[in-house]
């Protein structure tokens, strides 16, 4: 199984790697200002939970990284800040997973929603889990830029994978297809497990008898609920179509927040003027896509989960569940009731 690549410019992504990298840097001393030069992200925007960036924008982080720091650790200290958490709704379905395995499948699966730089794949051989990295990457970096990438995904990895066990599980070996660099002892350090360079690929080992264990906070109601809200923001085509598929990403991400279209404008940096007339010429308008999210998220978590009447209704940002009941009406013609299994 492999994952796809998304496209460079889309401005879809919370900046909790920009913001992990830059606090990584601030701590040898090299300023925000600096880490962020020439990503069109100032220090401001990464507090703001709003603030949506592009896999360019890291990678142009990542360049900086490589021009300013002088410790070769730093890919491997951003990997191990990156924690599950960091990373929302994605995040959360990982950590209720109901095994390891569902949490490789998972990781894949949904990887589209974590600013992925690169390809990867994984496999389960004989008695070992292979987690494998193509020499496939987004706009295609230059060879130092390449290993940054990888240091940092190989730490990540290790990192996921013991917050979502809830205890230390480090892999069998990690091998990697490019010589050995100067820094190549402090591999171990942060990997856990024996490391081999010039290798035919970029590979990382497990055990295969560790993906059956329980994940710590495996949790059935949880991960379907979050793979249910995953599926939506990957699984529906219009939300990859244009102006309206942007509008879809911010909607479909923040449902108790149900950003108003000022807002929205300004996540994608531009007027509200601008988007109304974008989405007028897709035949659409902002209200007609809050409602569809809206109806969509109501009759998924009907259907799949057991949350009560009232809970749904202030997920999906409503005052109360009479609010709720009619605005459902209103969408489907059908009372929540009728949506439950």
């Amino acid at each position: 199984m492999h994952s796809l690549l998304p496209l460079p410019d889309e401005r879809i992504y919370a900046p909790y790697k920009i913001g992990a990298l830059v606090e990584v840097l601030a701590e040898q001393g090299i300023p925000p200002h600096d880490s962020l030069m020439g990503s069109g992200v100032d220090a401001d925007h990464l507090q703001d939970p709003s603030t949506l960036t592009s896999i360019r924008q890291y990678l142009t982080v990542c360049m900086n990284a490589l021009a300013l720091s002088q410790d070769p650790a730093t890919p491997f200290l951003l990997g191990a800040r990156l924690r599950v958490s960091a990373y929302g709704i994605y995040g959360y379905a990982l950590l209720s997973c109901l095994s390891i395995r569902d949490y490789f499948r998972l990781a894949l699966k949904y990887r589209r929603l974590a600013t992925p730089p690169m390809a990867i794949e994984w496999n389960e051989h004989d008695d070992l889990a292979t987690w494998s990295f193509p020499d496939i990457f987004v706009l295609d970096p230059a060879q130092d830029l390449r290993r940054f990438l990888i240091e940092q995904q190989f730490s990540l990895h290790v990192t996921h994978l013991q917050d979502v066990a809830g205890a230390a599980c480090p892999p069998l070996r990690a091998s990697f297809s490019y010589p050995a660099p100067d820094h190549a002892g402090i591999y171990e350090d942060y990997l856990h497990c024996p490391c081999a360079f010039g290798q035919a690929r970029c590979e990382l080992v497990y055990d295969r008898a560790v993906l059956d264990r329980k994940p710590m906070m495996a949790h059935p109601l949880t991960a379907a609920l979050m793979q249910e809200t995953c599926d939506r923001l990957l699984g529906q085509a219009k939300t990859e179509q244009g102006t309206a598929g942007s509008v879809y990403q911010i909607l479909m991400t923040r449902p108790g927040e149900s950003p108003d279209m000022e807002s929205a404008a300004r996540m994608l940096n531009m007027t509200s003027r601008t988007l109304r007339r974008r989405l007028l010429a897709e035949n659409t308008t902002f209200q007609a896509i809050a409602d569809d999210v809206r109806s969509t998220l109501a009759q998924e978590y009907l259907q799949t989960t057991k949350m009560s009447i009232f809970d749904i209704a202030m997920l999906l940002g409503f005052s109360d569940a009479a609010s709720f009941r009619r605005a459902l009406k209103r969408w489907t013609g059908k009372g929540p009731r009728q949506f439950r299994p």
